[in-house]
């Protein structure tokens, strides 16, 4: 699927929901591509600044999270103490975005991780390319971001500065 645009178009509604979509049917590829490994569940990769090691997300990514928190009628959340992922639930051990976190908590390496000896490298290779296709797509200025930065913009956008 292409969402090329002409150089100063915005993308339409439809254009952005298209791209949404097509980003939910690459994660689901990815989380796929990992269903024969088994993960300890010790939300160890999910502590950003232990790991000093965090997800980047393409723009339709970060949108799918934020519809996820809309649809259930959440806020951003703040930013952990721990330094621990915000997206963690309050004991810092599951994700309360699971069915919808991002490419990188996916297919994130964890030397706890059990399966097969080795990676699918060249198909995450893949849907990573069609990740960044549907964005460039959209906005050839797009590029992915750490999820904390983006975080943390949305945080500045939602919140009114104080005086």
């Amino acid at each position: 699927m292409s969402f090329s645009l002409e150089e100063d178009e915005a993308p339409s509604p439809r254009q952005l929901a298209d791209a949404q979509r097509e980003t939910v049917r690459v994660l689901e590829k990815a989380s796929a591509l990992y269903a024969p490994f088994s993960c300890g569940a010790t939300a160890e990769c999910c502590q950003l600044t232990t790991t000093k090691r965090e997800p980047w997300l393409w723009p339709t990514e970060w949108n799918v999270l934020l519809e996820r928190l809309q649809q259930e009628g959440r806020a951003l959340p703040p930013p952990r103490e721990d330094g621990g992922c915000p997206f963690l639930d309050a004991a810092g051990l599951r994700c309360t975005v699971y069915a919808d976190r991002p490419f990188g908590c996916r297919t994130f390496f964890c030397h706890r991780r059990m399966g097969p000896v080795r990676e699918p490298a060249e198909k995450v290779h893949a849907l990573l390319d069609t990740l960044a296709a549907i964005n460039i797509g959209l906005a050839a200025e797009a590029k992915p971001r750490p999820i904390l930065e983006c975080c943390q913009e949305a945080r500045a956008t939602l919140s009114p500065v104080a005086p």
